[in-house]
């Protein structure tokens, strides 16, 4: 009894961390969602696509690259909108590089 062996330790089942990490991809779909309603034209439609494809991802999850070329899509837009929006984007971003964090890779 006094050998611990390596399955007696704690056990976090393999199925908890992805579906945390895939709530922040959620979380991003909705602070985009919240900065396409303040929004206008081409950046609002642009944000509501953005918000529409995270809402997808959090059920999938999604490797580096395609993360890359939504957060230079959502650099693009947040260039052309103002403050509230770009509050938004800021943080739809910080949930996007916590996800990044929890996946292998760069």
């Amino acid at each position: 009894m006094g050998e611990r062996r390596r399955w007696d330790r704690i056990f976090i089942p393999p199925f908890v961390a992805p579906r945390m990490a895939h709530e922040q991809l959620q979380r991003a779909s909705e602070e985009l969602t919240a900065g396409a309603e303040l929004a206008d034209g081409d950046e609002r439609d642009r944000l509501e696509r953005q918000a529409e494809q995270f809402g997808k991802l959090a059920e999938t999850g999604a490797d580096h690259g395609r993360l890359a070329r939504h957060e230079n899509a959502l650099r693009e837009i947040e260039a052309a909108t103002g403050d509230e929006v770009s509050d938004r984007i800021d943080a739809a971003m910080e949930a996007i590089t916590a996800y990044r964090e929890t996946i292998e890779g760069v």
